[in-house]
């Protein structure tokens, strides 16, 4: 993060950058926000990527277009309508293209439906490797039971950092078992012709997060959910 400013000027130049720190007695409650309605179903990953700082799955045949990946202890499911954008790139460029939900992970119970997932990882150990798979999953199962949200004007959280994503943060998290967080933890961010890096991390894909940018002069607002599932 310290250096894509010279390729990427918006990283360290814009306003509206991502992640921010949220905190709860800064945020301000909206009446006019709506509950967070999803109509996934078991759609197919067409392939899994290890792309150095995670791994991103893209979702095949969906509308809106979804990828999957996970940043540190906090997994992005990123949309984008296919019927106004051709492709994942021309969304990011256009002002609120995309819609990232952004859920924390924390470690306890598995979820079956990361095991869909986790399973791959053996396939992509290094920097862009990808595998090909017809695992179909259903994104509902990465939510939380509890929908309440926090929401804010962001951007992407990676090069090239575009401000065109409508954040939304569930309050929420979900669980996932140590065994599913070491298999994340096993990718290498090298690739594999390239010699490990040989730090105290071994070259693995641990603390891939950037750090909390400047709130500056926005407004987190938060959705306050009943506790049961909202569908």
């Amino acid at each position: 993060p310290d250096t894509w400013g010279k390729a990427f000027p918006i990283a360290v130049e814009g306003k509206n950058q991502s992640p921010i720190d949220i905190q709860r007695s800064n945020c301000k409650p909206d009446d006019s926000l709506k509950p967070v309605t999803v109509d996934y179903s078991a759609v197919e990953i067409g392939e899994i990527t290890n792309t150095g700082s995670s791994w991103k799955a893209q979702v095949t045949g969906g509308k809106p277009g979804i990828y999957v990946y996970v940043m540190s202890m906090q997994l992005h499911l990123v949309h984008w309508d296919t019927e106004n954008f051709k492709s994942f790139g021309e969304a990011a460029a256009a002002h609120r293209g995309l819609a990232v939900l952004g859920i924390f992970l924390k470690v306890g119970k598995a979820n079956p439906e990361f095991d869909k997932l986790t399973k791959l990882m053996a396939f992509i150990p290094y920097m862009n490797q990808t595998v090909n798979i017809n695992e179909k999953i259903n994104c509902v199962n990465f939510l939380p039971h509890n929908r309440s949200y926090f929401t804010y004007d962001g951007s992407l959280t990676t090069p090239p950092c575009y401000e065109s994503v409508n954040w939304i943060v569930f309050e929420e998290p979900v669980e996932i078992s140590p065994a599913q967080l070491a298999a994340f933890r096993s990718l290498k961010s090298y690739p594999k012709s390239s010699e490990c890096p040989c730090d105290e991390l071994k070259g693995c894909m641990v603390d891939n997060y950037r750090p909390c940018c400047p709130l500056n002069d926005r407004t987190v607002r938060v959705y306050r959910a009943s506790p049961a599932r909202e569908e």
